[in-house]
């Protein structure tokens, strides 16, 4: 009987032509993932797992390490892979509620700018690979194992990553197979490390874990190829209560990035607060209330949002991220949020905690959300005057429902660039933008390089 790592396995490999809206969106993640991977290049997390490593970074190493220097494909991988989310700013990935491209991007990039030999198409290809990886195994386990509390970035992530980087390396089905089955036994990650180093930390693991899956896999190591479905396997121990399983799995002839999509993300913080933050943005902008004029805020999200959003009273930038009253407070004072809202200063800002007080957040039953894989995130506004509003949102800006601007999307790549305090960026956005045509990947890492190098 096939196992489901083979069924999976046997996919990827049989996909061998995706379409320019596939393309298209792919290489979009990419460009916005290394947006992001240069912004946090500076931040305490990735700095810090660089300096745990520093005797293993120097100039000869393969990869290129984003902090400074080059190491191994799998160190390469971790730090990046943590740079790449420590703003949480990268985007996310419904099918699998994980950080996909904080993950796959990478472990990609470790091992593909190391060849002259691997182009961009190739790049693409993998990357496309690894998503519909991470969205088959998050078929048979999501939503059960993320509200369990599994950060599916560094579970799912690290499973479908795996594959993505065989798939790159040119290995054989039953390699790529074996890949995931060993990225299985390294899978890990709890949701209660959210608001710490070491949420961010998860998706550098994820990124590391999956490169030596796939190099393991290559080397002849191997596991068992129905390590999912059995007894005292990933559904058993991970699925939690509610996980359907895989025995309706399936294919569509059509990529997950083009009926699914990723959703890009225009708010550094976590994703549980973007509906709400965009909700009340509509409304504010439609009706002209300043949050002076607020009475009351009170907002109704999903119940794995709700536990995300763990900190009414943050007492740091990492906090603060995942916190819907800080986030609502700072978008409704100012109308917007930017990675300038998220430092150890402004996340103390005594003038928002009043109106952060306003604000409550609530989530749906169990008995509400059974049956559905999501539901709208809801926001009611009070003003003083007796006047209410309310709206809901089901779809981020930024999802293929909303898709962002092209404006918008170099807006952001901006923003990230000149938050790592270097310049150029339109330069190196028109070149990845690009990436797809390039014959070696390699390039890329050279024009990261010389963009670092400034100052």
């Amino acid at each position: 009987m096939t196992t489901v790592l083979e069924k999976i396995a046997r996919q990827l490999v049989s996909r061998t032509s995706f379409s320019p809206i596939a393309t298209a969106r792919a290489t979009d993640a990419v460009v916005d993932t290394i947006g992001c991977m240069i912004a946090g290049v500076n931040d305490a997390a990735p700095q810090s797992v660089a300096a745990a490593f520093r005797d293993e970074i120097g100039t000869e190493g393969i990869s290129q390490v984003l902090t400074g220097g080059r190491a191994s494909h799998s160190l390469a991988a971790l730090v990046n892979g943590t740079a790449a989310h420590c703003l949480d700013f990268d985007d996310n990935f419904h099918p699998a509620r994980a950080h996909a491209s904080a993950v796959l991007v990478p472990a990609l990039l470790s091992v593909a700018t190391t060849s002259d030999d691997i182009s961009g198409e190739r790049l693409i290809h993998a990357y496309l690979a690894g998503l519909e990886g991470q969205a088959a195994i998050g078929f048979g386990v999501i939503p059960s194992h993320y509200n369990r509390g599994w950060h599916g970035t560094s579970t799912i992530g690290c499973l479908g990553a795996a594959a993505g980087v065989a798939v790159l390396l040119g290995l054989t089905e039953a390699q790529i197979a074996h890949s995931m089955s060993l990225a299985a036994s390294m899978a890990s990650g709890p949701k209660g490390q959210f608001g710490t180093g070491a949420k961010p930390f998860h998706a550098g693991m994820a990124a590391r874990n999956a490169v030596e899956a796939a190099l393991l896999a290559r080397s002849g190591l191997s596991g068992r190829l129905d390590i999912l479905e059995r007894a005292n396997g990933f559904l058993d121990l991970f699925g939690g209560d509610d996980a359907a399983g895989w025995g309706e799995l399936s294919f569509d002839d059509k990529h997950i990035i083009e009926t699914r999509g990723l959703v890009t993300k225009l708010h550094p913080c976590c994703a549980s607060t973007h509906r709400a933050i965009d909700a009340s943005l509509d409304l504010q902008k439609e009706y002209g209330f300043s949050i002076e004029d607020i009475e009351r805020v009170e907002t109704k999200v999903g119940r794995s949002a709700f536990d995300n959003l763990a900190f009414p009273d943050p007492s740091d930038e990492m906090q603060a991220r995942f916190s819907m009253q800080y986030c609502l407070a700072v978008t409704l004072s100012q109308g917007s949020l930017s990675l300038r809202d998220f430092t150890p200063s402004a996340a103390k800002r005594p003038e928002l905690r009043v109106h952060m007080a306003k604000i409550s957040i609530t989530s749906y039953s169990i008995e509400e959300e059974r049956g559905f894989e999501r539901l709208p995130h809801k926001v009611s506004i009070s003003l003083k005057d007796g006047t209410q509003f309310s709206v809901e949102r089901l779809h981020a800006n930024g999802a293929i429902e909303a898709p962002l601007t092209e404006g918008q999307k170099l807006a952001k790549f901006r923003d990230c660039i000149r938050w790592a305090g270097r310049k150029d960026s339109d330069q190196l956005y028109g070149n990845l933008k690009s990436i797809c045509s390039v014959d070696s990947v390699k390039s890329v890492s050279e024009l990261i390089t010389r963009l670092l190098a400034k100052c």
